[in-house]
């Protein structure tokens, strides 16, 4: 619990991780704001306790009229197709990088006294594993530059201003209210998706690429924190478990067991410029906010299984334009194979 209320404002309010996150901010007893375009969240999401606003981070003159009397923002909105992003680079990094400048400028123009930032995983790109905070970024992709970047104008607006900041790294969250109808990103909420269909998984590559995966409540055990926490002040921290190192082959034969599905995965050829392997250390979250793994890859999947089922299976919903068409598009996303 948080030594006092605070008026907070979270970005991405109708998403996986916004949504969840603005629940249980608000049953603390903070008032919270919430904003969100609608592109990649669902309506129900929203919770219904909350102050919310149908707005578009990018346009800075209705960040700065929600801003007003903010305390602590959380910049959770983000079009976080990472591997879409080589293929849709002005869409993606447009909806996080200018989409975050906006929401930065808006939060230091109205004197707010704490951003945290929701990066991502991919700031690291190409590197070995582990991945550890005080390694410098190396991304490889349009989404990746677009989160660094993202990244130092918070540093640069913050510490001009006397503006406290915290860069959170989550990746690979998975768990009830992540929009399973994308058929961009989400691997284990697609593969579900599909098996629910009676559809095959569909796995780019060999499925050797190796990750970690958070559930959701994992996940918000970190951001909780950084809401008032001192010591997390200026501080980047990885946010998810470091224990079950998995491949994506691995996670298709768990969400078959799960689901009860005898679906062989489809095999097609490997996206370009994905990272084979990529797994962040959880040492410094576990120093800084007793960090600890509460719910196993399994019962992630099962949770996450769960909702998929009682909500409802959907049709895949490509409502992101691929900008660049050629031989390295993915055929899955050319001719809306998922």
């Amino acid at each position: 619990m948080s030594i006092s209320p605070q008026k907070i404002l979270i970005t991405g309010v109708a998403g996986f991780l916004g949504s969840h996150l603005a629940e249980k901010l608000s049953i603390q007893g903070h008032k919270v704001v919430g904003v969100d375009n609608m592109m990649g969240g669902y309506e129900d999401n929203v919770p219904k306790n909350i102050e919310f606003y149908n707005y578009d981070c990018c346009d800075l003159k209705k960040m700065n009229k929600v801003m007003k009397d903010i305390n602590v923002v959380y910049h959770c909105a983000a079009t976080a197709h990472e591997g879409l992003s080589v293929f849709s680079p002005f869409e993606i990094t447009k909806n996080n990088y200018l989409a975050s400048a906006s929401v930065f400028s808006a939060a230091v123009s109205n004197k707010v006294k704490r951003i945290i930032f929701c990066s991502s995983m991919a700031r690291y790109g190409d590197q070995k594993t582990p991945f550890t905070e005080e390694m410098k970024p190396r991304p490889v992709d349009p989404y990746a530059i677009a989160k660094v970047a993202s990244e130092s104008v918070l540093i640069n607006l913050c510490e001009l201003n006397n503006i406290e900041w915290v860069i959170a790294v989550p990746h690979n969250i998975i768990g009830p209210r992540q929009k399973y109808d994308d058929p961009f990103r989400n691997v284990v909420s697609i593969m579900i998706n599909r098996i629910l269909q009676k559809k095959e998984p569909i796995i780019y590559g060999d499925g050797n690429q190796k990750r970690c995966f958070s559930y959701i409540d994992d996940c918000l055990s970190c951001l909780l924190p950084m809401l008032d926490q001192k010591n997390l002040n200026r501080q980047i921290v990885n946010v998810g478990p470091d224990e079950e190192y998995v491949t994506i082959n691995n996670v298709a034969e768990i969400c078959a067991n799960v689901t009860g599905s005898n679906l062989k995965p489809i095999y097609k050829s490997d996206r370009p410029r994905e990272v084979k392997e990529a797994t962040c250390s959880a040492d410094k979250a576990r120093k800084l906010l007793n960090y600890k793994t509460q719910t196993s890859l399994k019962e992630g999947i099962e949770k996450t299984f769960e909702y998929i089922k009682k909500r409802g299976v959907k049709p895949f919903d490509y409502y992101i334009d691929l900008e660049i068409k050629n031989e390295l598009t993915p055929s899955t996303w050319l001719k809306k194979e998922i």
